[in-house]
């Protein structure tokens, strides 16, 4: 039997777990994206990459984790590295594409500025990039770590054919209950609501300090943001007055070595051999990748009989037009989540205690995984909507299952992107006394469109997992299913489950080449356009 400690000790390790995992992310994404915008071939190939694998749903990487993690190092330490990697493919793409497209609009006038006092690789991470990134990070992390928890039971309990693993967390710890269904025990039903109970206290405990965390960030990191700088006190007073002399000497020798080091002279020129020994690297990683790609092409294709491919290349159209219906369902649960993002993100961006209550409560709802609460909104709803709309309720809530599980992605970066505007804009609006269509229209989403464009492709990219779930979901309630007539997302699991693995995987390399192609001649493009026109910083050096 399962114990109360046990359940508590399980939310710890998991809490722990994925917020480690967001730490690698934003460490390796800030190097990898100065390495993107030093180096145009590794830039196509990262941000083509980061498109491609933000569309795979977290169970897509089930047989690499088996192969690499599970297989190759066996025992707990690679179930834990299988877990690990699980949820990392969770939570990092959309920061590495937030700090990516966080250094591709810095202000111009910026980067002069540390080119013309001859600042180096860590020069200028340290004085520009990373503190212009801070905002992108602080957006991306309320997703990310409602991701991260969003695919926690898939990732800490996963079956690869007939074998099941788990590591310990609350994520385990769930699904053993839910597997013990012993509804008519008083002392499981208590259980399980305690283990609920308990996720949702670690997630409202991280939300909340994330949120004192984007405040500080939108304070500090901001070019001329309104919002004042808080200070964060870790140390109690009564705890400051005990250590205070201690801690003065250190405050006090730690100053002197600072200002020693500073008297010493700076080697720009070892400090531009590393930026030069970066574009080469990101050139030849880049060149590296594509290599193994065309290579891994042509021996599958050379090992694959004519007869095969014939059979595949005869099923192509069909691939195309479910793809085709996919695009256009991922495109409307796209166009609801950005319509949501700039209604409600404005609203609470005017309204700071409404603010302080319902992004807490929108990131606690977002970390819950949908598929444990979704059968419940169908079991209460598909008599209606099935009644009115027929066939066309499948599709309803197909969009509505990518809904909620993305809708965080485009909302989150709005909201900050507003948090980060220069003062004198809101100033200039209200003097202007402009409507709320008119701020709209011409300030205010002009003004965020990087924080957009990064939200919305990362909305798009994840859109797939949850048509995954959606567009075929055997006996959803009460023996009913829960299915499309047409998808991409429903022909490779029909196919994966029919044992037609060609089939699926001939999909997912057409749906992989879409992507790139998507990532290449949209986001990226996009993201020039709002480097271009709409950085809104710039609007202080402007004035």
């Amino acid at each position: 039997m399962i114990g109360y400690l046990e359940i508590a000790l399980a939310a710890v390790v998991s809490t722990s777990r994925v917020l480690a995992l967001i730490g690698a992310s934003i460490a390796t994404g800030w190097l990898l994206g100065y390495i993107a915008i030093r180096s145009r071939i590794f830039e196509n190939l990262y941000t083509s990459l980061i498109g491609v694998f933000e569309s795979v749903p977290v169970f897509s990487f089930f047989p690499v984790v088996l192969t690499f993690f599970v297989e190759g190092i066996g025992g707990y330490l690679g179930a834990e590295l299988a877990a690990d990697f699980l949820v990392f493919t969770a939570v990092v793409w959309n920061i590495w594409i937030g700090i990516y497209q966080a250094f591709k609009t810095v202000p111009r006038e910026m980067v002069e500025v540390a080119e013309n006092v001859r600042l180096g690789f860590f020069g200028k991470m340290r004085h520009l990039y990373i503190p212009y990134s801070m905002l992108r990070i602080a957006a991306n992390l309320m997703p990310s770590f409602s991701d991260g928890f969003f695919y926690i039971t898939v990732s800490e309990v996963f079956s690869v054919g007939s074998s099941e693993y788990g590591v310990f967390g609350i994520g385990s710890v769930i699904a053993r209950l839910t597997a013990e269904g012993n509804w008519g025990n008083p002392a499981f039903v208590h259980r399980y609501l305690f283990a609920l109970g308990v996720l949702a206290l670690a997630v409202g405990s991280v939300v909340y300090g994330f949120r004192e965390l984007a405040d500080y960030v939108a304070g500090k990191y901001a070019v001329d943001s309104s919002m004042p700088v808080k200070r964060i006190k870790l140390i109690p007073p009564w705890l400051a007055r005990g250590v205070g002399g201690p801690l003065a000497r250190i405050a006090r020798i730690t100053a002197t070595v600072q200002r020693r080091a500073a008297r010493e002279p700076t080697w720009y020129e070892e400090e531009r051999g590393h930026e030069r020994l970066l574009k080469v690297v990101g050139a030849a990683v880049g060149l590296a990748v594509l290599g193994a790609l065309i290579y891994g092409a042509a021996v599958t294709i050379a090992a694959t009989p004519a007869s095969l491919w014939q059979a595949l290349l005869a099923q192509t159209g069909q691939i195309l037009a479910a793809l085709a219906l996919d695009y256009g369902r991922v495109f409307a649960v796209t166009l609801c989540a950005t319509a949501f993002a700039v209604t409600l993100g404005y609203y609470l961006a005017a309204h700071h205690r409404v603010e302080r209550i319902v992004v807490p409560a929108l990131q606690i709802y977002a970390a819950y995984p949908a598929p444990t609460y979704f059968p419940l909104i169908f079991a209460s709803t598909y008599l209606a909507l099935y009644g009115a709309l027929g066939y066309y309720a499948n599709e309803l809530y197909v969009i509505l299952l990518g809904f909620i599980s993305t809708f965080y992605y485009v909302f989150y970066s709005f909201w900050m992107g507003l948090k980060a505007m220069p003062h004198e804009i809101w100033e200039l609006m209200d003097n202007l006394s402009l409507t709320y269509w008119e701020r709209l229209r011409l300030i205010l989403i002009p003004a965020t469109m990087p924080y957009l464009v990064a939200g919305i492709s990362s909305t798009i990219n994840s859109a797939w997992g949850g048509l995954a779930i959606g567009e075929y979901w055997p006996d959803i309630y009460g023996g009913r299913d829960l299915a499309v007539g047409n998808g991409l997302m429903k022909l490779i699991t029909l196919s994966t489950a029919e044992g037609n693995i060609a089939l699926a995987a001939w999909a997912s390399l057409i749906f992989g080449v879409v992507a790139v192609l998507f990532s290449i001649f949209f986001t990226r493009r996009l993201m020039d356009l709002a480097q271009k026109r709409y950085v809104a910083e710039e609007a202080v050096y402007a004035a």
